[in-house]
């Protein structure tokens, strides 16, 4: 089956979050003191989960990313891991983690059939990333992307960049990639989920990234290729690549073929949805595959979204979601819907 949406985006990436917990408290995802946190019983099992992965494969799906909150606090994640391997309809089974409690899971993260892994990393000091994530937790998360190192045949790094934040360590952290042969992704500071005192006055946009980057290391040449991945990829005159994803003032809506799946099973179809398709409902009750396939593929047809590309246009732009909101559903947080 190929499903394809209202603007003919199919349907091919799929982002579940295992768990809506987290062991840091990031300024550009949960700023606040205080959350709600879904209730445990109504979290999906891993065969739930598997469940709906063949769902969705069958729609045309063929990569997988797990997220979190922190995907590496979920217990168990290499069962689930070893599941989804098992799948030849994967092409790609990925997860992202903060690093925190990866030196201890990396080996059997691979040895259960990871495919890849993308580390965030949002500063090289100790004292910035206690101030961006309120814990000193830089050793582990170093020790983390080490042991990742050694377990997989590649590493990719995610920064958050923040005007007044971590901006003046573009070359810093993109020196620091290239020693350890990772791929790095600049990401501009968006507007989503529990991203609660985000302003446009802190956000880098790439041309800034890239003319700061050029400046320190001579001309950035922008690799041509055919891609869905939301991060524009580009090369240093040595011949490190890295990439930049600008969803907050260059959209990419038009080739978004990405849609995500919640802990509890609320499907979303785009990262500024207000609500989604609750899949765990149907699923517990008992509704076939046959049933489930039909209404994944029916609201997927229907689906117009182009968030970013909307908020892009609004006139006075602030955070999209006050706390007085998120307090009363936590689907709509950034760390509940995965990111």
């Amino acid at each position: 089956m190929n499903v394809i949406d209202r603007f003919e985006r199919p349907l091919r990436s799929l982002r579940i979050s295992v768990t809506d917990r987290c062991n840091l408290r990031c300024q550009y995802c949960m700023p606040e003191t205080d959350y709600v946190w879904l209730p445990r019983e109504s979290l999906l099992t891993f065969e739930e989960i598997t469940t709906l992965v063949d769902l969705f494969t069958a729609a045309g799906v063929d990569r997988v990313r797990l997220t979190g909150g922190e995907p590496l606090l979920r217990r168990n994640l290499p069962d689930l891991i070893e599941m989804l391997a098992a799948r030849p309809s994967i092409r790609d089974l990925a997860l992202t983690t903060n690093g925190v409690l990866l030196a201890n899971q990396a080996d059997a993260l691979r040895a259960a059939g990871l495919g890849r892994i993308t580390i965030s990393l949002d500063t090289l000091r100790a004292d910035r990333f206690q101030t961006l994530t309120r814990f000193d937790a830089l050793p582990a998360v170093m020790a983390g992307i080490d042991a990742a190192r050694r377990a997989f045949d590649s590493v990719k790094l995610d920064t958050v960049v923040i005007r007044g934040g971590n901006d003046d360590e573009l070359v810093p952290l993109l020196d620091y990639a290239r020693s350890i042969d990772a791929e790095i992704r600049f990401i501009e500071y968006m507007d989503v989920g529990g991203a609660t005192r985000w302003s446009m006055d802190e956000v880098v946009p790439r041309a800034e990234m890239l003319a700061r980057i050029e400046a320190h290391y001579g001309p950035v040449e922008a690799l041509k290729e055919m891609s869905s991945a939301p991060a524009e990829r580009y090369q240093l005159p040595d011949g490190t690549v890295f990439g930049v994803i600008a969803s907050t003032t260059e959209p990419f809506c038009a080739s978004c073929d990405r849609s995500r799946l919640t802990a509890d099973g609320l499907w979303l179809l785009c990262l500024y949805a207000r609500g989604g398709l609750d899949l765990r409902r149907p699923l517990r009750r008992g509704a076939s595959p046959e049933e489930l396939l039909n209404l994944i593929a029916t609201v997927w047809t229907m689906r117009a979204d182009r968030g970013a590309e909307e908020r892009l246009g609004s006139p006075e732009r602030a955070a999209l979601i006050p706390v007085t909101a998120l307090k009363k559903d936590s689907h709509l947080e950034m760390h509940t819907r995965g990111g």
